[in-house]
């Protein structure tokens, strides 16, 4: 390849952005000297905004293009996956800051407010991730990573003798599990979704496509509920609701909608012709109920009616933070189950109750899809104890999320069913191919996976087998219909590659939970090939319990026309580390994903154009990552104490210094050795000038679309620190 290698860095949210500005400089320094080149890509929420109101450059639409090519190289950041409360929240940020752009119309009348929510929609939830993910998912820790989470192991709490915490799902009665279909398309054809015969979306399926449809029924998803908080007060357990309604934007919104009616029945009741009168929307949480009170007489009273429940009724509400008395329903974004589920676990099946207090939980999650998965992790911890972090054995994914597969409730095709009556998947020659009877309010969606996607996630799975020598179990189960259908693909695919050797068992979820752990406590490691939804859940549910983190896994997309997307890891974009910073001037966000995942994108461009400056600086690069591991330079949870600003001038000084001896480059070494001397000569007045902010607010101009010029002066304070890299 001869054109010149380009690395676009994606300008993101929160907590990585914030770290962006300290680090990206560095970076782009860096790799010049390589011949590399990196650009910034405004793939933010509030970038997203601006474009959909054609108030700036569509980046994301340019990435969505870019990663169809080969040359296609890409630092994916966490962004979030915005709510409707975020979504409001920037909207009313960027006017502020003068930007002539409308409101979010929640209840869309008019044709103009209908054209407004259709164009902020694009915005919610997983807006980017479908875009850029045009390969399958391949995370792993690095072993560099996982050497020091052993010889540094981070605690788990041990389970009580006699636990009681446990996981609730419908299972199988009237959840998406239960009512799965799914046919295999045979030829290329557009698909029609009906209901009563009308036409409510018409699709453009290919040939050999798998096509799902399922549905929720409501009213027994409330019975569910009403169950769960029964059996959380006779128990004395507190009572959690797990859902993804950031990602899934449609179906889990409506889901945690329910679960705020139902646990505070009594407040809907009494107050319900007050509270449609005001326009509360369940589906936003108790945040914006508090909100839209503002403008009711009853108000106050409602208020306390509420409050009232939280600290009297049975059982208790999972707290996202006892001493604001922030509660689990407060807002859908508040409590995702990837992120929120390990923590049960690694905290032995608690969480903490109005007092501050961790006591054991009933932990709800509706379907019965993943909530086996959830069930089986912790009935195993309670049966055999907490892993062990010093011997436990790593457990890595092969995902299927190319071309969109099983886009799980971001798609366009999910429906809160308006009436009574059936749902049908219609083929073009008018053969009904799925069909469900469906009552009003009942969640409905179809999903799709691409066979091209399937084939490819076959192929690196059989690839990761071999070359990490360990059993890769496909997470299929053949009482699913969609995992009946995937495992005939699945064997078909498999015969077109060479075995011979490699372990590829497939097992159904609470299986493959049970034989991964049996394993990991053994020391052994596992892969893992799910589908998209067990492979975000997976990811972050063992990586926590492993490494203490999610964020410190490798997370590779080969892209499937040959390039390569490299993701910082999973984990969130730390909403609570910017308060810190806002309030101290201390971000404790570890950049280490970022770290592992430009010496993984370097070392692309390397193999790529066999051009032994960039191998140098992939190389380097990794030493450096290993050195601040052993050096133990990762952020300090406290003020006054060295942040991410400071465990970036660590990076670069044990990248420089290992640049500075290798000897595959002459040249590089000769560039990076002063610089090297530098850093290390001035050590005690950078990180000098780097703790002077510490415990002071700082002013960034903005929380979702930060002043660039503030945000940068705010995370780049050392001036001796810039000169040295900015004469690189």
């Amino acid at each position: 390849m001869s054109s010149k290698p380009t690395i676009v860095w994606t300008k993101i949210d929160e907590a990585p952005a914030l770290a962006t500005y300290s680090f990206y400089p560095i970076v782009k320094k860096f790799v010049s000297k390589a011949g590399v080149d990196v650009r910034l890509s405004d793939i933010s929420l509030a970038g997203r905004v601006l474009a959909a109101m054609g108030k700036a450059e569509d980046e994301l639409a340019k990435l969505g293009e870019l990663v169809l090519k080969p040359e296609a190289n890409i630092i994916k950041l966490p962004n979030i996956s915005a709510s409707v409360v975020q979504l409001k929240e920037c909207i009313a940020e960027l006017q502020k800051q003068g930007y002539d752009i409308p409101d979010y119309p929640e209840n869309p009348q008019t044709e103009e407010e209908k054209q407004i929510a259709a164009r902020y929609a694009t915005c919610l939830g997983s807006a980017v991730n479908p875009v850029l993910r045009q390969g399958n998912s391949d995370r792993r820790s690095a072993l560099a990573v996982k050497r020091y989470a052993q010889k540094h192991p981070h605690r788990l709490k041990p389970f009580a003798e006699n636990c009681q915490a446990r996981v609730a799902h419908m299972n199988g009665d009237g959840d998406f599990y239960a009512n799965e279909q799914s046919v295999i398309i045979p030829k290329a054809q557009t698909v029609s979704i009906k209901l009563n015969g009308k036409t409510l979306k018409e699709i453009e399926a290919e040939t050999d496509e798998v096509l799902d449809a399922t549905f929720m029924s409501a009213k027994k998803l409330r019975a569910f509920y009403e169950k769960t908080i029964e059996e959380a007060k006779e128990k004395d357990l507190i009572w959690s609701l797990h859902l993804k309604a950031t990602m899934m934007k449609v179906s889990d919104p409506i889901m945690f909608g329910h679960a705020v009616e139902i646990f505070f029945k009594d407040v809907f009741d009494k107050y319900g012709d007050e509270l449609a009168k005001l326009g509360v929307n369940p589906n936003l949480g108790l945040v914006d109920l508090y909100d839209k009170l503002k403008n009711s007489d009853k108000g106050a009273e409602i208020e306390q009616a509420i409050k009232d429940t939280i600290l009297n009724a049975k059982p208790d509400l999972a707290m996202v933070n006892s001493d604001k008395l922030e509660t689990n329903l407060d807002a859908p974004n508040l409590v995702i189950v990837d992120a929120s589920m390990p923590v049960v676990i690694r905290e032995g099946g608690k969480q903490w109750d109005k007092n501050g207090e961790a006591r054991e939980t009933l932990a709800v999650i509706p379907d019965a899809s993943y909530g086996y998965f959830y069930e089986a992790m912790m009935e195993d911890c309670k049966k055999n104890g907490q892993f062990d972090v010093t011997t436990m054995g790593r457990v890595s994914n092969v995902g299927l999320m190319a071309r969109k597969a099983e886009e799980y409730g971001s798609h366009p095709t999910t429906f809160e069913v308006p009436e009574d009556g059936v749902m049908e998947v219609v083929g073009e020659s008018g053969e009904v191919l799925m069909r469900h009877e469906v009552e009003k309010g009942d969640i409905w969606r179809l999903v799709r996976a691409k066979d091209d996607a399937i084939r490819d996630w076959v192929r690196l799975a059989v690839e990761r087998a071999r070359i990490e020598g360990v059993p890769a179990v496909f997470w299929l189960d053949e009482k699913r219909a969609h995992d009946a259908n995937m495992i005939k693909l699945v064997k078909k695919y498999l015969a077109e590659h060479d075995t011979t050797g490699l372990e590829l068992p497939i097992m159904d979820v609470t299986t493959a939970t049970y034989y991964t752990n049996e394993r990991a406590r053994a020391g052994l490691d596992t892969i893992s090939v799910t589908g998209n939804v067990l492979r975000d859940y997976l990811t972050d549910m063992y990586p926590i319990l492993e490494l203490g983190t999610s964020a410190k896994m490798l997370s590779i997309v080969p892209l499937l026309k040959g390039g390569g997307l490299f993701e910082t890891g999973a984990g969130g974009s730390a909403p609570k580390h910017v308060d810190q910073f806002l309030s101290e001037g201390h971000l404790r966000w570890d950049s280490l994903g970022e770290f592992l995942a430009l010496a993984e994108s370097l070392r692309m461009e390397y193999m790529k154009h066999d051009d032994a400056k960039i191998g140098a600086m992939a190389e380097a690069l990794d030493k450096a990552n290993e050195a601040y591991l052993e050096n133990d330079k990762a952020p300090s949870r406290k003020c006054c104490e060295p942040d991410n600003k400071a465990s970036h001038y660590w990076l670069a000084r044990y990248w420089a210094e290992a640049l500075s001896t290798q000897t595959a480059d002459p040249a590089l070494a000769e560039e990076f050795t002063p610089v090297a001397d530098e850093l290390a000569k001035n050590e005690a007045k950078i990180l000098e000038e780097l703790l002077a902010v510490e415990g002071n607010a700082q002013d960034i101009g903005g929380y979702y679309h930060p002043d660039d010029l503030k945000a940068e002066a705010a995370m780049r304070p050392s001036k001796t620190f810039n000169e040295i890299i900015d004469r690189i």
